[in-house]
């Protein structure tokens, strides 16, 4: 077996071979996850951040 064939059947067979593009789709969902939870995380934190003001109003109040 000459190099050019080895070369030829290794190119092949790395060609061929679909393990890594499992691993891209998962890349590519993790990344879409994590950039549409920037949105909601914006959403809920104005909405935490006036609760969490209103407690803290009614704690000190009420410990007064």
């Amino acid at each position: 077996m000459t190099f050019g064939t080895k070369m030829k059947k290794i190119l092949r067979r790395f060609y061929t071979a679909d393990d890594g593009a499992v691993t891209a789709d998962w890349v590519v969902l993790a990344a879409a996850v994590c950039l549409l939870s920037v949105p909601l995380l914006s959403a809920v934190l104005g909405a935490v951040d006036s609760g969490a003001t209103t407690i803290a109003a009614d704690v000190k109040e009420h410990t007064e």
